[in-house]
């Protein structure tokens, strides 16, 4: 059996490289966000960036609802890849990151799809099953803590074949350091061996940035 690799800085420049090129947008977040300080570790990486483009076009989605939306990086490049007549619901509680990630989509052109919404997102997330709402797509980069909770909400709010998609699930690594044992670690760790466990996905585990979970509805 092959061994995965090990991506270091240098490698992981080289991927980066010979891969499509970022929208002058999406650079234009993560220079912002490289400015935030430690803060910034809550946007996806480049790799996951040209995942989620990927996966859009090729399952040909056309509605997304993203749970945690931070500066915008993730909830743009959803929406540059999702179609002309494509929509994106994204939540979030913070009105000023919000207002940050308004403007980036403005300046990409991409603010006709995405519909943003700023309260608790279980409040959101009973509202949109309230009003039977269903989507092709639901990423989910939030508090780790309602993770369960996200999850089996989106489940009612996609179809048979409906994608979910998680990330931070790897946590750094930490989920295999038996020396863990925090709060958010073992939030992480309940949450995977739960998901696991369901029967009503089937899911991989891709070690794409902080760990991409990606789950298919039965």
């Amino acid at each position: 059996m092959g061994k995965n690799l090990e991506i270091n800085s240098e490698l992981e420049k080289y991927i980066e490289d010979l891969s499509y090129n970022l929208h002058p947008i999406q650079q234009e977040i993560i220079k912002y966000n490289y400015r935030l300080g430690d803060i910034k570790r809550m946007q996806i990486s480049v790799s996951q960036c040209h995942f989620l483009h990927l996966i859009i076009k090729v399952s040909k989605i056309k509605s997304v609802l993203e749970i945690g939306t931070f500066t915008g990086l993730s909830t743009l490049s959803i929406a540059l890849a999702l179609p002309d007549n494509g929509n994106l619901i994204a939540l979030d509680r913070n009105e000023s990151t919000n207002n940050v990630a308004m403007d980036f989509f403005k300046k990409a052109n991409q603010e006709k799809k995405i519909k943003t919404i700023i309260k608790p997102a279980l409040d959101s997330l009973n509202e949109l099953k309230k009003n039977n709402k269903i989507f092709d797509m639901v990423f989910i980069d939030a508090d780790k803590e309602n993770y369960k909770n996200y999850y089996d909400d989106s489940l009612d709010l996609i179809n048979k074949d409906g994608l979910i998609i998680v990330d931070n699930v790897l946590w750094h690594g930490e989920v295999v350091d038996k020396t863990k044992n925090d709060k958010l670690t073992n939030a992480i760790r309940d949450f995977n061996f739960y998901v696991k466990n369901d029967k009503k996905t089937e899911q991989i585990i891709l070690p794409l940035g902080d760990g991409f979970m990606v789950c298919r509805k039965l």
